[in-house]
């Protein structure tokens, strides 16, 4: 099984995933919403499929590919591990800015 990172490191699986946030689409659906041909959305969508990022039901004669939840999962816990770092900054961002507002609003202290 393919890296979470490995699967949303290419742009094109990218701007797949960005067209699938809303709902199942077809092969014929993402190749227009994306802008690439069906050949290279369907080889998109195999590797996908294979590393688990999407599912795959027939409805008639349309494959529909939708997200699974789980690598998006795997890839917010891995990223909560490193929220404190940018948290921190925010908060001293936000203190700055307090402190220059403050500044501004009373030029005497």
């Amino acid at each position: 099984m393919r890296d979470v990172f490995e699967v949303i490191a290419e742009p094109s699986r990218r701007q797949l995933i960005q067209a699938m946030r809303h709902g199942a689409r077809s092969v014929t659906q993402l190749a227009e919403e994306v802008g690439l041909g069906q050949p290279g959305v369907s080889k998109q969508l195999r590797l996908m499929f294979d590393a688990g990022f999407v599912d795959v039901r027939q409805e008639g004669q349309r494959r529909l590919y939708s997200l699974r939840p789980e690598p998006f999962r795997e890839l917010g816990d891995w990223m909560n591990a490193y929220r404190h770092i940018w948290d921190a900054r925010f908060d001293k961002l936000a203190d700055h800015l307090a402190q220059k507002k403050k500044q501004t609003e009373d030029p005497a202290t």
